[in-house]
């Protein structure tokens, strides 16, 4: 079981996160909402080992065992969407980058370069990317900024798939009412 319990961050006089806690689910997407600053990003900073709590203790995973998509892309321009994925993957898991592509719908985009690519195509790379690190949680700031809601669905759906707890954060009604939890 992967839990967050009682966790405070403060910045400042600011605080963030008051004795939140969490338990995560085995399997599924679990969603976060809320406004701008109420600390979504730092629950999953906290979770992923980047941030530590004035209290508090996540309990059940390892830092090692986390793969977390920011919310910016940080996409390098010179490497192409396959290099992206190839870049991380381990050697004899190259034959994975077709499917991982497939799961966010970039087939046949492996030899494009960022730069060529609409804003929501870059926000699946960046995701796929994500997927593409062996983890047993996957943290996923606002990850379909940008992509429509169908196409949303579609990948939520392969990513249930997976059968791993995933937790993401966002803004949007559509995305939160996919969510399992």
């Amino acid at each position: 079981m992967i839990s967050a319990e009682h966790i405070t961050v403060c910045y400042g006089e600011k605080r963030v996160l008051d004795d939140f806690s969490l338990v995560l689910p085995e399997t599924g997407i679990t969603a976060l909402s809320g406004p701008s600053g109420c600390g979504k990003t730092t629950l999953l900073r906290v979770l992923a080992g980047l941030e530590r709590p004035q209290s508090g203790t996540v309990s059940g995973i390892s830092p090692r065992e986390i793969a977390i998509l920011f919310q910016e892309n940080r996409l390098l321009p010179w490497r192409s969407v396959g290099q992206h994925l190839t870049d991380v993957l381990p050697k004899d898991r190259w034959k994975d980058v077709s499917r991982l592509l497939e799961l966010v719908e970039l087939g046949g985009e492996a030899s494009v370069y960022p730069p060529a690519l609409s804003g929501g195509m870059g926000r699946r790379l960046a995701l796929a990317r994500c997927l593409s690190l062996p983890a047993r949680l996957y943290l996923l700031d606002e990850p379909f900024a940008g992509v429509d809601r169908e196409r949303a669905g579609r990948i939520m759906d392969r990513m249930r798939t997976l059968g791993l707890p995933i937790l993401l954060s966002s803004h949007e009604e559509d995305i939160l009412s996919m969510a399992d939890r």
